[in-house]
């Protein structure tokens, strides 16, 4: 009895998973794509003071006469670019009325060409 209980509860959860939400409202999708945006210029900082911190590390290092002989060959990295404020500036939505057609689609000519049959 207790499995059937378990079984019945499992399958109801399982099926309310499947529930369709409804659509985002425009406030909502604007939160979130700010959101998206502060992010991305969050990693872009976290970035900048890594390469600062590894600039400082190399200085001291070479500083000190630790460092190997430079590989020729190697490329020489770019230089630590500062990111700057966060600074967020929203994409205009495209108007509603410009995705609908403005007129209806007309039928098919091989349906109006066709007969209809009588019985």
């Amino acid at each position: 009895m207790k499995s059937l209980l378990t079984l019945l509860a499992a399958s109801t959860l399982a099926v309310s998973a499947f529930a369709k939400l409804p659509p985002l409202s425009d406030e909502a999708k604007a939160k979130a794509a700010e959101t998206a945006a502060k992010t991305a210029h969050t990693a872009k900082v976290d970035a900048f003071l890594l390469c600062k911190s590894q600039d400082k590390v190399a200085a001291q290092t070479a500083k000190q006469g630790k460092a190997g002989k430079k590989d020729p060959k190697a490329p020489a990295l770019p230089a630590c670019a500062d990111p700057g404020p966060f600074v967020y500036t929203p994409t205009p939505a495209a108007p509603a009325t410009a995705a609908a057609p403005a007129t209806p689609a007309p039928a098919p000519a091989a349906a109006a060409a066709a007969p209809a049959k009588k019985s």
